[in-house]
């Protein structure tokens, strides 16, 4: 599969202006990740203006430079001259989705987005040729680099979108024009920034904007939002409404669910066709975002058996409850890194996938929880962090370890003999809990981003 874009592409997406000649291989917005024979868009920014590392990024192998200003020491035939550099990486998002037959895969979500495109890639790569987002690169600038950075021949792109504001997901939609749209949940994440959970499901709905009154909507039967969001696709016209879920009312419905020591293992109906398979992760959630990913093939008409036999090889993406098992003290523990991000909802899931390996073990195992600060929930933070505090109770974790401002009183909140101990960083707490691990631990570390819980982690594996 190949990207290309030419001198002359380039000046018809950007309407820019340009002397050179010369054909890029891809899209770059950051000279440390950049490979030879890419063109680079120099984005201006609040911290930093790329226009300063137009010179290092042709010294790194970029062909050309999209600038809107001119650049001293700098060959002029490599740079394209545009008003604005970032409409210009819009403009040549858009025309690279209006030059591609790729079918295309929307994705988004309050939780999962990141994992359901790492599992939807998976899949479809047992019945073709996939382009996925990099990384979690799902906002306004992410989502036009990776449309521009879509191979020219590639059969499946699947594009997630982000939000944390009202208005930011049509946009990207209408960019990325899906032919079908999965909502993986809508559930109380950047709520800081909205006045209700409605109006964040009513802000996920957007993604149907770009999707010109067809193709297919997959939604989440089991969430409370399921008859909003279904009543936005109805509006938009959609071809078709596949639900997903445990209720005998879902079209992709999961009707059996057990987990051995690496591996869920699936009953499930797929729009009438049933099925059983294994996915290569624990975890409820897990396994019915793995139904959703199934309800996304039967919409595109992909192989299921083939997309579903691939799940078998599916593990976690780095930091979203990837299961590490390292030595210990004469024995080991089991780690699920799982501190990218964190909301009330994945708390939850995390908590529970951590008693479904404890109860799955053959070993007697102790189960030690590291919670770090869930960020954007505005106002009712502090009530959200306690609310976790039953589910911690009615999944017997055995020992618990806070950081953060909001950890603090739902850490004071637990039963004394689940307390292992509280700091107000990451950092701090790191120490004290790698003091207090020992061999047969099964250990759960999880945060928002911002938390930087991954010190703990690292600690953890380091220290060991």
């Amino acid at each position: 599969m190949t990207t290309q874009w030419t001198t002359q592409e380039i000046i018809a997406a950007t309407h820019g202006v340009s002397t050179g000649d010369w054909i890029a291989s891809s899209v770059s917005i950051d000279t440390r990740t950049l490979e030879a024979g890419a063109l680079f868009v120099a984005l201006p920014g609040s911290k930093v203006d790329g226009h300063e590392h137009v010179a290092s990024a042709l010294e790194k192998g970029a062909v050309g430079a999209l600038v809107s200003k001119p650049i001293t020491g700098v060959d002029a035939s490599k740079l394209v001259m545009v008003k604005d550099v970032e409409k210009a990486l819009q403009a040549l998002g858009t025309a690279a989705r209006t030059r591609s037959n790729a079918k295309v895969i929307g994705i988004t979500g309050s939780v999962g987005k990141t994992g359901a495109k790492e599992m939807i890639a998976a899949a479809l790569r047992a019945t073709g040729s996939v382009y996925a987002t990099k990384g979690n690169l799902n906002n306004h600038l992410g989502v036009p680099l990776n449309l521009a950075n879509m191979p020219l021949d590639v059969q499946y792109a699947v594009i997630e979108m982000g939000m944390n504001h009202a208005g930011e997901i049509s946009p990207l939609s209408i960019m990325a024009r899906p032919h079908v749209s999965l909502i993986t949940t809508v559930d109380a994440v950047h709520i800081e920034f909205f006045q209700s959970i409605e109006a964040i499901a009513d802000e996920k709905a957007a993604i149907f904007e770009g999707m010109g009154g067809k193709g297919v909507a997959v939604l989440n039967a089991d969430n409370n939002q399921y008859e909003r969001l279904k009543a936005h696709a109805q509006a938009k016209g959609m071809d078709r409404i596949l639900s997903f879920g445990t209720g005998k009312n879902a079209l992709c419905r999961m009707t059996k669910y057990a987990i051995d020591d690496t591996h869920s293992v699936i009953e499930a109906t797929i729009a009438g066709t049933a099925i059983s398979y294994t996915i290569g992760t624990i975890g409820k959630h897990w396994a019915l975002m793995s139904v959703a990913v199934l309800g996304v093939v039967d919409a595109l008409g992909a192989d299921l058996a083939k997309a579903a036999a691939a799940l078998a090889n599916f593990s976690e993406p780095k930091g979203r409850g990837q299961i590490k098992k390292l030595s210990i003290k004469g024995g080991n523990l089991r780690l699920v890194d799982d501190c990218y991000n964190a909301s009330p909802v994945s708390m939850k899931g995390a908590i529970e996938k951590i008693a479904e390996m404890r109860d799955a073990s053959a070993e007697q195992v102790r189960t030690v929880v590291i919670l770090g600060d869930m960020l954007e929930l505005g106002e009712h933070a502090e009530d959200l962090h306690v609310g976790l505090v039953p589910t911690l109770v009615n999944n017997q974790m055995d020992l618990v370890f806070a950081a953060g401002t909001f950890m603090e009183k739902m850490y004071h909140a637990l039963p004394e003999t689940m307390r292992g101990a509280y700091k107000p960083t990451s950092r701090e707490l790191a120490p004290v809990v790698v003091e207090a691990l020992r061999a047969n631990d099964l250990v759960l570390v999880k945060g928002s981003h911002g938390s930087r819980m991954d010190v703990v982690v690292d600690a953890i594996e380091g220290g060991r």
